[in-house]
């Protein structure tokens, strides 16, 4: 599945022709099969296609079991060879020299989280001002996400840390009792039934 292509006329999108013949592959394709799939999910929203090229990528991995060439540039991706044993990341090999790109027509072993969309925009002839403004937008875009991230992680760390410290202040007789009990006396019935005790208090 290679190209983009719609089927207007009997009222198909260039993503309704793509789910179609992808839909064709895999229930098709055997395990003697070589299925090749080109930037599969890229025609809807990134978070609609990144997730159905994640669940392909599982489904012919773990279903049908067949010699596959899966081109991506869902980063994300990539993450599966350390899930999946029998899939393996390849990146095609770039240099990068005074902000220019060199395509070295290499295929390398491992992935790559850098995609270079705006030099290929620039080698095709785009104007010096729509590449200039596509990398200030990249770069508040990359900075939006690694913010969104970050805050996300503190949102986590402060529930987590809130819920800690509620836990301590309910449960704080509790949590004084078992600091003072001498483990090493303690026999294995009297154990069981502090624990049991413990158990009773908390609920």
């Amino acid at each position: 599945r290679v190209g983009a292509s719609d089927e207007l006329a009997k009222g198909q999108s260039t993503f309704m022709v793509e789910m179609t013949e992808t839909a064709n592959i895999v229930n098709n394709a055997t395990n003697r099969s070589l299925v090749i799939l080109d930037e599969v999910g890229r025609g809807t929203s990134t978070y609609d296609g990144l997730s159905l090229a994640w669940a392909i990528t599982e489904h012919i991995a773990n279903k049908i079991a067949c010699r596959t060439l899966f081109a991506t540039h869902y980063h994300e991706l990539t993450s599966l060879a350390d899930i999946l044993s029998n899939v393996k990341n390849c990146n095609v090999a770039v240099r990068e020299w005074n902000d220019e790109v060199v395509f070295l027509h290499k295929i390398l072993p491992g992935g790559t989280d850098k995609s270079y969309g705006i030099h290929v925009a620039k080698l095709a002839g785009l104007p010096p001002a729509i590449i200039s403004r596509s990398r200030e937008i990249l770069a508040d875009l990359e900075s939006t996400f690694e913010k969104e991230v970050q805050d996300e992680q503190l949102s986590k760390n402060k529930t987590v840390s809130e819920e800690g410290l509620l836990f301590v202040q309910r449960n704080k007789s509790v949590l004084e009792r078992v600091k003072s009990i001498d483990v090493n006396n303690l026999t294995p019935l009297e154990a069981i039934n502090l624990l049991n005790e413990i158990k009773k208090e908390i609920e």
